[in-house]
Parts: C-alpha cells; structure tokens; sequence
C-alpha cells in the first residue's frame, strides 16, 4: 500500500507560480511511475504530467509544456510539480497518482493509489 498526500496548493494571480509537493508513505516510490493529474469542475480528470521511476523519462500534457515541471526524490518519498506562467484554465484540483509499472502511463484507470487533491485557483 501507498499513502500520498499533496500540498502547495492555493490561490495565485495569473502569470505566477506554485510548487505542489506529493508525500508518500507506506512502501518505497522507487519502483512507481507518479503522475500529476488535475480535474476542473464538470470536466473529467485529465493527466498533467508524469515521471518514471527512475526519473529518467517524463511525459506533460501539451497545455503545460514548457511552464510546468515535475520531478521525484526518491530518499524524500515525494514528488514535486513546479508550475510556471499559470493561467486561469490551470484553475482545478490536482491529484499526485501513483502506478506500480516501469513504462510511463497516462490512462486514469491505469494509476493504483491516489492522493486527497490539493486545490490551485489561478484569478484572471
């Protein structure tokens, strides 16, 4: 079992930037791949990014690309997602996910253990 908790999360105009921080506990995160998802009210959750678990290959959506960055320290048990020039469509809750497999996934249903959310609310 894999317990994930995300924070960093909040309110920032547009233009600015968040850092968002997945914890994990329970078993070690070397051998996940995490991802960062993000579901805005009445839209279905979507992937934003994902790292493998070595860190060695990443994945980002094409909307994020270029302003957000994730990254994994595995002696910490955390993963991190650095957004740069948020927008206001970047407004929604992000989820830390996490999928016992080498290759990267971007498939909602393929991710096995899940954090609380954490919300970010870019203002115009």
């Amino acid at each position: 079992q894999v317990q994930l908790v995300e924070s960093g999360g909040g309110l920032v105009q547009a233009g600015g930037s968040l850092r968002l921080s997945c914890a994990a506990s329970g078993r070690t995160l070397s051998s996940y791949t995490m991802a960062w998802f993000r579901q805005a009210p009445g839209k279905e959750r979507e992937i934003v990014a994902a790292i493998s678990w070595r860190g060695t290959s990443t994945y980002y959506a094409d909307s994020v690309k270029g302003r957000f960055t994730i990254s994994r320290d595995n002696a910490k048990r955390t993963v991190y997602l650095q957004m740069n020039s948020l927008k206001p469509e970047d407004t929604a809750v992000y989820y830390c996910a996490a999928d016992q497999t080498i290759a990267i996934v971007t498939s909602v249903r393929r991710y096995d253990y899940w954090g609380q959310g954490t919300q970010v609310t870019v203002s115009s």
